[in-house]
């Protein structure tokens, strides 16, 4: 199992798809949230894609977007077939070394304690989207 780290333009036709493939089964069919999955950010230029793979088969995904004051992490995912491996975690710890500063992002509420594990706290109102409760969550810049 390999952590694979790229831009849009690095990611072949394949590879794009099998982790699109990964995003969709996850938050559109198995969470059944019928939302704009492709939603324009993930061809920007300081946009990462971070994902562990076992050969083509992407197991775990998150992105990393630039925002205007801070980098934004979402997208998180995991297989249900690798879920218990640890593997969101780890790339959690990969994508906060992305850029210097902030981050935030948008937790489901039942995963507040695994982010805060890694510095993140809550930084506003909890709200739901798509039927799931959510609260947004900041990390300072480390000094």
């Amino acid at each position: 199992m390999e952590l694979h780290t790229s831009t849009f333009d690095e990611l072949d036709a394949g590879t794009l798809y099998r982790l699109l493939k990964l995003r969709t089964d996850v938050f559109v069919v198995e969470q059944e949230c019928a939302y704009p999955e492709l939603d324009g950010r993930d061809p920007e230029p300081t946009t990462r894609h971070l994902w562990f793979a076992d050969g083509d088969t992407p197991l775990a995904y998150l992105r990393v977007l630039r925002d205007q004051d801070a980098w934004r992490i979402g997208r998180v995912c995991t297989a249900p077939a690798a879920r218990g491996q640890g593997l969101s975690g780890k790339l959690i710890a990969a994508a906060l070394g992305a850029g210097e500063g902030d981050y935030v992002l948008d937790a489901q509420s039942h995963l507040v304690g695994f982010y805060e594990s890694f510095g993140f706290t809550p930084s506003g109102p909890g709200y739901v989207e798509d039927g799931i409760p959510h609260t947004p969550m900041r990390r300072e810049a480390m000094p």
